[in-house]
Order: structure tokens, then C-alpha cells, then sequence
């Protein structure tokens, strides 16, 4: 019975390896058919950049800062969009008030954005910033969502034997409202990194991985700046991987208690 699952597995993994390499391939005959690394290095090329950043301390610290800023606006980002959705979904009143800045924030390009905090605070607070702007309206929506499609009948249960809003808010709509939130968790974790190192590279704050995509690209240094869009690519991977697993954690707690 134990075999079956780790069958599986091995599957996926090979699976995963061989479209791995085909991709690579595909990028190696590219690199070949350019012929100038200065365009499109091969993928040996970007391998050996990579290899000699990941020793030095400043690697490290530039990849613990940018990490550090996209934290800063995506922890906010989910608090506040917590509890704005659940407040807009409970007073229909504050929904049409927020409504248009929600729309504003939704349809207005990053790049705009980045510009305009950058002005406003600085290249060491924007990207921060940009990230919270990001992740706030996914959330937000999500877990309005969530909480308006709890089933009108267990709402009058509740209604009916004059259950405290504080109990009904733990017993029915937080758990109802969880899946709509981890999926706006997941779904805004990639946006925001993605984001907060636009802004870097727009923004230039010193120790970031968005300046140092920006140096390579003026100094035409490309297998660096095919490096460094590995490390940013990776981290995302990473970051990902590692919130399932907590989410999924969580629930699997909570579920048993």
C-alpha cells in the first residue's frame, strides 16, 4: 500500500525533470541559433553566474532585504484586506464606499503606481508599498466573497436563536470564509513578489535584487541578469511551496481540533 504513493511521486519527479530538460534544450539550441551570449547566454553561461554569487555574504544580503521589503507590504496587505472584506460584507454601505477605490487600485498600472509612491516616499519604502497596494484588493475581495456565500438558511438558524455575533462570526463565517482566503493568499503571493521586484528595479533601493537586475541590464552583463531572474523565479517557487504547506498545515489543525 505504501509503495503506490511513493510510485506516484517518483513519477511527478521524473516527469517534472524531463520537461525541465526539454526546456533547456529548447533555450540551449536558442542560445546556439543567436550566437552572441550577449543577447541570449547559454544555459551553462547563466549556471556559472549563478555559482559564483551564492558564496558571497553579499548574496545573501541582498536576497534577505528584498525579501524583507515584500514581507513588509504582504503581511499588511492580507490584515487589511482581511478586514476590509469582512467589514464591506457585513455593512453594505462601507462596499459602495470602498467600491471605487478598490477599482482604482485594481486598474491602475504598477508601473503608475511605482512612480507615484516613489515620489511620494522614497525608493526604500516603495516597493513595500507597491506590494501591500498589490496584495489589498485580492484578499479583500476573496474573503467579501466568502463571507456574502454562507448559506442564508444557517444565517436565520443563527438569527433565530439570537446567537452572538462574536460565536457566529467563529463557528460560521470564518470557517467559511478560509478556502476563499488561502486562495487569496497563494494567488496574491505571486503578484507581490513579482511586484516588490518591479519596484526594486524601478526604484533602485540599495541591496535589492531589482538593482542588481537593473546594473546587469546597463552593463550588459546578461548571464548576471539571467542569474538573477533564476534567483527571483526560485524564491517565488520557494515562497509558494512553503505557504501550501503551511495553509495546509493550519488546516489539517484545525480540522482536528
Amino acid at each position: 500500500m505504501e509503495s503506490k504513493p511513493n510510485h506516484s511521486l517518483v513519477k511527478r519527479i521524473a516527469l517534472g525533470a524531463a520537461v525541465a530538460l526539454f526546456w533547456i534544450g529548447v533555450w540551449y539550441l536558442g542560445a546556439l541559433w543567436v550566437g552572441k551570449e550577449l543577447f541570449l547566454p547559454t544555459p551553462w553561461a547563466v549556471l556559472q553566474a549563478l555559482i559564483a554569487l551564492i558564496p558571497s555574504a553579499e548574496f545573501w544580503t541582498i536576497v534577505g532585504k528584498s525579501l524583507l521589503r515584500v514581507l513588509q507590504g504582504y503581511v499588511p496587505g492580507l490584515i487589511f484586506g482581511a478586514i476590509g472584506g469582512l467589514l464591506t460584507a457585513k455593512v453594505s454601505f462601507l462596499g459602495i464606499l470602498f467600491s471605487p477605490l478598490l477599482t482604482v487600485i485594481r486598474a491602475t498600472p504598477v508601473s503608475s503606481f511605482i512612480m507615484l509612491i516613489f515620489l511620494l516616499l522614497g525608493r526604500d519604502s516603495t516597493p513595500a508599498f507597491i506590494v501591500f497596494l498589490m496584495v489589498l484588493p485580492i484578499v479583500w475581495a476573496n474573503v467579501e466573497q466568502g463571507i456574502k456565500t454562507v448559506d442564508p438558511s444557517l444565517k436565520e438558524v443563527c438569527r433565530v436563536y439570537q446567537m452572538p455575533w462574536t460565536r457566529r462570526l467563529r463557528i460560521l463565517d470564518l470557517p467559511h470564509c478560509m478556502p476563499y482566503f488561502s486562495a487569496g493568499v497563494l494567488t496574491s503571493l505571486g503578484l507581490a513578489w513579482k511586484a516588490g521586484i518591479a519596484a526594486e528595479v524601478l526604484c533602485t533601493p540599495k541591496q535589492s535584487i531589482g538593482k542588481m537586475v537593473y546594473d546587469s541590464k546597463v552593463y550588459l552583463e546578461t548571464a548576471e541578469l539571467f542569474a538573477w531572474t533564476a534567483v527571483v523565479i526560485l524564491l517565488s517557487l520557494i515562497l509558494e511551496k512553503l505557504l501550501k504547506f503551511l495553509l495546509e498545515r493550519g488546516k489539517a489543525r484545525a480540522s482536528g481540533a
